[in-house]
Order: structure tokens, then sequence, then C-alpha cells
């Protein structure tokens, strides 16, 4: 596994720069011999070998290439020039700007939360696996499981994605920090769960082969248990004809899934096309993520026909998005 942290080995063979970046093995090739970058060393074997500039800038790359920018513009940018574009673009998606109504209260000031994610960061950098989530689970006991969301876990997030993002978090200790928040909110969901009885719409979560993230998946669900939802979490990687299958044996009225901006935007709306024409008319699906592909116009259908999927940016969407469906669903469905 590669990793970018200043303690860690300074060169990374092309299959790792591949699994950290998502860049396949003949894009890296390709681009050294068209743009000039990126520029391997060689070791003794003459295998290809990337330093820890390389990757944050190919990491970089990546991002914008996502967001829509074309390899040919951003490839051969320095670092510098690279960081000035993606700190342009808007705001990473699924960004809470609201609460569930019957959990609404006043926010902490910013001053307060900057303190807090600065502590767990610095857990998180002494591998204080305990400790952060101790201090999480205070949080959520303090706060409620919404407010844990909105004013600790978003935020952190993108603390956590900047600096691995810029080499200053190794990918090991991004995942502890997801494995530790991950167990704190499904100890709160389970609790929250026991607590409800769940009525329609029945969610069934997911996300697509290739989409190895769960933890906005599992953001979204919490939001739906607390709107009172039926929810079906099938975890990550759930192939097109099983989720199908499972929609139909669940009798889901919704399928919901997530997508990063990691994942290929022509390959996110080609699956989601495709899995609207396998799924009954009145199972509605909605997707959410930071993949751009999700947020543009959906073309190609009647203007009659219903779109192919509801996209869910934001939190909020998604009590709107259950408001909406209870008042149109028939009265023994809702």
């Amino acid at each position: 596994m590669t990793s970018s942290s200043p303690d860690t080995p300074s060169w990374h063979s092309i299959a790792d720069v591949e699994r950290d970046t998502g860049l396949s093995k003949d894009t890296l090739r390709v681009w050294e011999r068209r743009y000039g970058f990126p520029m391997p060393a060689r070791d003794a074997l003459g295998e290809r070998q990337y330093d820890n500039d390389q990757l944050i800038r190919l990491r970089h790359i990546r991002r914008l290439i996502d967001a829509g920018h074309r390899p040919g513009r951003v490839v051969a940018l320095p670092l510098d020039g690279l960081v000035e574009l993606n700190t342009q673009r808007q705001p990473e998606r699924i960004q809470p700007d609201a609460t569930p109504s019957d959990l609404a209260v006043s926010n902490p000031s910013r001053d307060e939360t900057g303190l807090a994610t600065e502590r767990w960061m610095q857990m998180l950098r002494r591998q204080d696996a305990h400790g952060l989530r101790q201090a999480l689970a205070q949080m959520q006991l303090e706060r409620g499981l919404a407010r844990l969301i909105t004013e600790c876990v978003a935020p952190m997030n993108v603390l956590v994605g900047q600096a691995w993002l810029e080499g200053r978090l190794a990918v090991y200790e991004e995942h502890l920090y997801t494995e530790i928040v991950q167990s704190v909110m499904r100890q709160a969901l389970g609790q929250l769960s026991q607590a409800r009885s769940p009525r329609p719409p029945r969610i069934l979560l997911t996300t697509l082969p290739g989409e190895v993230h769960g933890l906005g998946l599992l953001m979204a669900e919490c939001f739906m248990v607390l709107e009172g939802c039926h929810t079906i979490p099938l975890g990550v990687q759930t192939p097109l004809p099983d989720i199908v299958n499972a929609a139909a044996t669940s009798e889901a009225d919704i399928v919901a899934l997530s997508f990063t901006a990691a994942q290929n935007p022509r390959d996110v709306r080609t699956a989601l096309g495709q899995l609207r024409e396998r799924l009954p008319a009145h199972v509605e699906i909605w997707a959410g993520g930071n993949c751009p592909a999700l947020y543009k116009p959906q073309r190609g259908r009647p203007a009659s026909a219903a779109p192919t999927f509801l996209p869910m940016g934001r939190l909020q969407d998604i009590q709107e998005g259950v408001a909406r469906w209870r008042a149109l669903a028939p009265a023994d469905a809702a």
C-alpha cells in the first residue's frame, strides 16, 4: 500500500500509484510519453519508481480530470497550478446545510468546531484510535447523531481528504479514520433503530462495483433513519443484477447509491441508465456523492418521462426527498 507521509518510503511502484490514484498503468505510460509527466526513475530491474512529489501531483490531476478538465490542459501543470485549479472547484457535495427538523438546534461556533477537529487530527496522526473513538462517541452523546455528522464528521472528512491529497496523511491513517467514524456511527445507528419503528419508504443502499467508499452512504443512511425510513444496507460494490434482485425481494421503494469523485463520470451515467431500465418504474433511484456527473442535466429521455435518477447532493435533500415521497405515496403505502 502506498503512502506519502514523511516517515514512509519516498518511492512508489507503478502498481502503487495505480491503486492510490485510480489512474491505470497504461494512462501513466501514455502521459509520460505525450506530456513528459510523470517522469519516474528506474530501479535496478528497470521498473518505474515514482517519488512523493509526483504522487501528490497525480492525485490533484485525477481530481481535476474527474471534475471535467482535459488531460492535455492539466497533466503538465506544476503543483501550484494544480492546487489553484482545485481550489477553484465548487465545494464538495454531500455537505449538510441543515439537520432534520425534529433535531434542529443552533450550531456551535466555527472556532469550537475547528478546535475539536484539530484535536482529532492530532489523535489520528498519533494513531490514538481509542482516544478518537471515545471523543466522537462523547460528541454523539452530547449533540446527537445528526449534529455529530453535520458539525463533526463532515468538516473532518474535508480535512482528512485534503491532508491525504497534499501528502500530509498516509493512506493507512485515512483508513483508520474511516473505520473509527463508521464504527461510531453504526453504534449510534443501531441504538436509534431499536428506539424507532421504521415506516416507508423502504430504501436499499449500496454502491456499484468499483466504488469501495461507503462512508458517505453510511452518513446518508443515518439521516434516512432519523427521518423514520426503513433502510436496507447492502454494503459496497453490489453488481447491477444483484441490486435489481435485492430491490425486488425487499420490495424497496427507493434504491440509493453513492459515488465519489474517483468514479468515471461516463461510467456512472451509463450504470445509472442501465439500472433505471431494469428497475420497475415506481422504484426511484437516488444518487449522491461527489461525482460531478450526478449534477449535470439528464439528457436522452423524453420530456414527459421521469428522470433517470434524483441527485442528492446535500443531506437536506434526503429530508426533502422523503417528505416528497410520502406526500405522493398512496395512503396505505405511506
